[in-house]
């Protein structure tokens, strides 16, 4: 697939979570956790633009909003087809390339997200990953995964099971044999750590990210340091 094109991150966010309600608005050292993940990934270099998807739901007009105050671009799409809605962000953010972050990532690193685009365009991938510690040695929650608009759309045309629509990129992993599936290991040994949980998915993700003495700009390294020594056995 393609590697050319504008590289846009779109960010998949809502509040309806069951696990979590309310989620991308809660806050984290007072910032909401949606502010962390647009903040995060405006440092990255390899992006040129940033989309958040939300659901067409009376609740997210709400996070909507919360976003358009901001200036961060957003839209709303279909709330169960997932994958239509990625489909519409892309085509309204003109992208070439697709990096697809997931807003319970607060800490989501620039350094992890621009190393996986350039990985991405170097190898002959038709999607790669850096996000969850699968076959590599990132921690969960530092990277994001990578397509091509192309790919994306090609999906939105075959992908039929609800699975599917719901979980965007399940297609890929359903018919894995069929792609160009990459991914790779941190280069620095203090980053090797798969054993490292950072996204907040549950009550008890929250819980101990909102006990952690950390900040927006913090970097990857200080991050992992303090994951590591102040949740100890919890951050598993």
């Amino acid at each position: 697939m393609s590697s050319k094109g504008k590289v846009v991150a779109i960010v998949q966010a809502r509040l309806g979570s069951s696990r979590l309600p309310l989620k991308s608005l809660l806050c984290l050292r007072d910032v909401p956790v949606i502010d962390w993940v647009t903040r995060r990934l405006g440092a990255c270099e390899r992006l040129d633009s940033i989309m958040v998807a939300v659901p067409d739901t009376p609740l997210d007009v709400v996070l909507l909003e919360h976003l358009r105050r901001r200036g961060i671009p957003c839209m709303a799409g279909p709330e169960d087809d997932v994958l239509a809605r990625f489909c519409q962000a892309a085509q309204l953010a003109d992208a070439g390339l697709v990096v697809r972050v997931c807003a319970d990532n607060p800490l989501i690193w620039s350094g992890a997200v621009d190393r996986l685009v350039d990985f991405y365009r170097q190898g002959h991938w038709d999607y790669a990953y850096n996000h969850i510690p699968r076959n590599n040695l990132w921690p969960d929650g530092l990277g994001a995964e990578i397509l091509s608009r192309e790919l994306l759309d090609d999906m939105g045309r075959k992908a039929t099971q609800p699975s599917q629509r719901e979980h965007c990129l399940n297609y890929i992993w359903d018919n894995a044999a069929d792609f160009r599936i990459g991914t790779f290991d941190p280069a620095e040994d203090w980053l090797r750590r798969p054993d490292l949980r950072l996204d907040m998915d549950r009550p008890d993700d929250f819980r101990r990210l909102a006990l952690l003495p950390i900040t927006p700009d913090m970097d990857a390294r200080a991050i992992v340091d303090v994951c590591g020594t102040a949740c100890g056995k919890d951050c598993n």
